[in-house]
């Protein structure tokens, strides 16, 4: 079995906009997706896609970026962007590039970022208002970059 695309939505939760990632994965998971696509919700545990990155042809990762810009920017960058880190980045576990290490392919695969400024990262269950404000429009955007 081969995905065409994997989508995983990263974060946590219980800490506001922390958890952006989580909830676009729930959303898109909840309106179904094309055949060939897989949707996950990993919330902190990045290792938990290892089955499915050993599959997937094209990576799109949805979470929380802090960049300097106001809040709730959409960020859209290629995953080999991002500065490489000496140790584990996660307390949670092993964070995306190792995870992807660990994966047995031979060639990896595509992995795009979706990014969104965080305004708040304390504890709630609930988005800021400004990251609320954008998520329609970036659920839109992975629509589009899924089909793509």
């Amino acid at each position: 079995m081969s995905i065409s695309t994997l989508v995983l939505g990263l974060g946590n939760v219980l800490l506001g906009d922390e958890g952006v990632g989580v909830h676009v994965a729930g959303k898109l998971i909840a309106e179904g997706c094309p055949a060939g696509v897989v949707v996950l919700d990993i919330g902190t545990s990045v290792l938990e896609a290892l089955p499915e990155l050993e599959l997937a042809e094209r990576v799109i990762v949805i979470d929380a970026v802090a960049a300097g810009k106001p809040p709730g920017t959409i960020y859209r960058m290629v995953f080999e962007d991002f500065a490489k880190k000496p140790v584990i980045a996660s307390m949670h576990g092993f964070d995306l590039e190792r995870v992807l290490a660990l994966a047995e392919r031979r060639q990896p695969p595509e992995v795009l970022v979706f990014g969104v400024e965080p305004a708040s990262m304390e504890f709630s269950l609930e988005l800021s208002r400004e990251v609320a404000a954008v998520l329609p429009f970036l659920i839109e955007r992975v629509k589009k970059e899924i089909v793509n």
